[in-house]
């Protein structure tokens, strides 16, 4: 009887568990059984492994072959362990030497011609490999991408037989991880293509300086999804820790990764036909839905009342917790949702609400009605509500602004200052951190109390105002808020009035 232990690792929501892949072979009439929960594509490897080892030019034992992939109780799913299957049962049958097995980490699905193709999820495996400080064996499609976690041991292959002859030491696999290139902002759209509406670019500026989620209302054409889309060209870049978070949430749901934009902030768009499954995440194994793919980057939301509300209403706590849980029967997974909101919607249903030529013909009923399609509780949440006026024809050929590399270097200037004081944006501020950073003199409280009375605000959207002021008197680098700072902040609550 022979035995061969490897170690792999499953997939679940963010994190990697390990996976003992045993192999055992015993006398007996010809077979292979895979136990440990195995889901199809596990099951089906089989086939698979038995097609490569013998196109590999190896023998495949014609004995009873047992492989366990303990614990038990984990479901294994994918083709991941295609690549530790085989190798076991060649270290069983002692095709090829066992004893540094357990000084790897497997993982990767093996074509039947014996090459290694690429699997999902390979980020987190290289994470917790490097903490054992085993080395990670993977396809050679994979290795760019487990790169990314500095000081990781690899041993990329493109075949089968590239392993097998680097486990026998007669041909070692020396991979070298390439050198990621600078970041290039050639490829980002330039806030200088936007011309006029400086009251939206101010508040863009404002949003990203402080993280803060920002609301566009005007006709159609106006700029709003063009000024969303500029959002990502004046937002820092991400640090390592960060762009890691975001880069493990695409390894998981097959996003692809490019190690030369891999800092760079994502900039999600879903449909207004998006389900909420597909927003927030889901499925029987649950994996990350669009509010996971822009954690640490911009979700933009054209077109916001065509949203259906039951859709809408999931984005509520993951605004507040920056975080979405998925619960199962079987299992519960949490994934990160740390979301920059940037949205944009037309005052009413024909659009033209306002316009100086008499276009729109809505009553206020149609116009109340169509708003009312964004709750109360999901606008609340929303730090900032802006108009986004017609322009006129001398407006849209008047000169550009400025581009989005002067305007990032501001953003950065403040961003330093409040992660300085407070280890986080403004728009993250806890209750004791707004007590402490965001004190107003007599004169403003009581020119905030007005403006709460008047309008009717809650508790949040005092709060909201106050990180709002705070963010603004960190851009003109002042140390307390002063009375223009919190009327600016103010005025960017304009759907808190009545029509």
């Amino acid at each position: 009887m022979s035995l061969a232990i490897l170690y792999s690792r499953a997939q679940v929501g963010m994190d990697a568990p390990l996976v003992t892949v045993e192999v055992h072979l015993s006398n007996g009439l010809p077979s292979l059984s895979i136990v440990g929960l195995p889901e199809t594509v596990v099951k089906e490897s089989k086939d698979r492994v038995r097609g490569a080892i013998l196109n590999s030019h190896f023998e495949f034992p014609a004995r009873r072959i047992t492989i366990n992939l303990a614990p038990a109780d984990l479901p294994k799913e994918g083709g991941r362990y295609d690549l530790p299957i085989a190798l076991g049962i060649l270290a069983a049958s002692r095709q090829i030497p066992g004893n540094d097995l357990l000084q790897y980490e497997f993982a990767g699905e093996l074509a039947l011609s014996g090459h290694l193709r690429a699997v999902q999820g390979i980020l987190p495996m290289a994470l917790h490999t490097k903490k054992t400080q085993r080395v990670l064996a993977i396809p050679l499609e994979n290795a760019a991408e487990a790169s990314l976690i500095k000081g990781s041991r690899l041993a990329p292959a493109l075949h089968l037989l590239e392993l097998t002859q680097h486990l026998a030491k007669t041909s070692l696999i020396d991979y070298a991880p390439p050198c990621l290139p600078a970041a290039d902002d050639a490829v980002l759209p330039d806030l200088a293509d936007v011309r006029g509406q400086h009251h939206a670019r101010r508040a863009l500026e404002i949003a990203a300086t402080g993280g803060h989620s920002l609301l566009m209302l005007g006709p159609p054409g106006t700029g709003k999804s063009l000024l969303a889309s500029r959002l990502p060209g004046i937002l820092p870049e991400m640090t390592e820790t960060e762009a890691l978070q975001a880069a493990t949430i695409a390894s998981i749901s097959r996003q692809p990764i490019d190690t030369r934009t891999w800092k760079r902030r994502a900039f999600r768009a879903p449909h207004h036909t998006a389900s909420a499954a597909a927003l927030v995440g889901g499925g029987s194994n649950p994996q990350p839905g669009e509010i996971s793919l822009a954690h640490n980057g911009v979700l933009f939301l054209d077109e916001l009342p065509e949203f259906n509300r039951n859709v809408l209403e999931v984005l509520r706590e993951p605004l507040e917790s920056g975080r979405i849980m998925i619960s199962r029967a079987a299992r519960q997974t949490e994934f990160p949702a740390r979301f920059q909101l940037i949205a944009a919607m037309n005052p009413c249903k024909c659009g033209w609400l306002g316009d100086p030529g008499g276009r729109c013909h809505c009553t206020s009923e149609q116009v109340q009605r169509y708003r009312s399609r964004i709750s109360g509780p999901l606008l609340d949440r929303i730090d900032m509500h802006v108009e986004v006026p017609r322009l006129s024809f001398d407006q849209m050929q008047g000169p550009k602004g400025e581009c989005s590399a002067v305007v990032r270097e501001r953003v950065t200037v403040a961003r330093t200052i409040q992660l300085q004081r407070n280890n986080t944006l403004n728009s993250q501020l806890t209750h004791q951190q707004i007590d402490d950073a965001c004190t107003l003199k007599q004169s403003d409280q009581m020119l905030l109390q007005q403006a709460i009375e008047k309008l009717q605000l809650s508790a949040r959207a005092y709060h909201r105002i106050l990180k709002l002021a705070r963010t603004i008197a960190d851009m003109d680098e002042t140390v307390d808020i002063q009375t223009h700072h919190l009327t600016e902040a103010i005025n960017y609550r304009k759907l808190d009035r009545p029509l």
